[in-house]
């Protein structure tokens, strides 16, 4: 069984810098794919990056592209998610998942995945 638990929200200020961090027990990170997803007040959950088991291969939502990077430390079990100049629509619930299958390079769609966090809130002010 797979436990990922999401950390590092909060609130931050427009323009502002925000790490989360994503940590897996329960089998090896390093063989799987990894995604983060947010989900806004009465929107419906959203792809925002993905990167490959190896860390080598990463996608982006449209809307954080640039400004956001995903990464991932497989000796630690963690995929981090930095987030920099951040804007009053960034503010979500961000979950953390783990893609379906082995050695994946990160898929853009929550049926891709099949392990997810509870979430962190993020709160950007303006």
């Amino acid at each position: 069984q797979v436990q990922l638990v999401e950390s590092g929200g909060g609130l931050v200020q427009a323009g502002g810098s925000v790490r989360l961090s994503c940590a897996a027990s329960g089998s090896a990170l390093r063989l799987y794919a990894m995604g983060w997803f947010r989900q806004a007040p009465g929107k419906e959950r959203e792809f925002v990056a993905s990167c490959s088991y190896t860390g080598r291969t990463s996608y982006y939502a449209d809307s954080v592209k640039g400004r956001f990077t995903i990464s991932r430390d497989n000796a630690k079990d963690t995929v981090y998610l930095q987030m920099n100049s951040l804007k009053p629509e960034d503010t979500a619930v961000y979950y953390c998942a783990k893609e379906r299958g082995h050695a994946g390079l990160g898929s853009r769609t929550q049926s891709g995945y099949d392990y997810w966090g509870r979430g962190t809130q993020v709160t950007v002010s303006s």
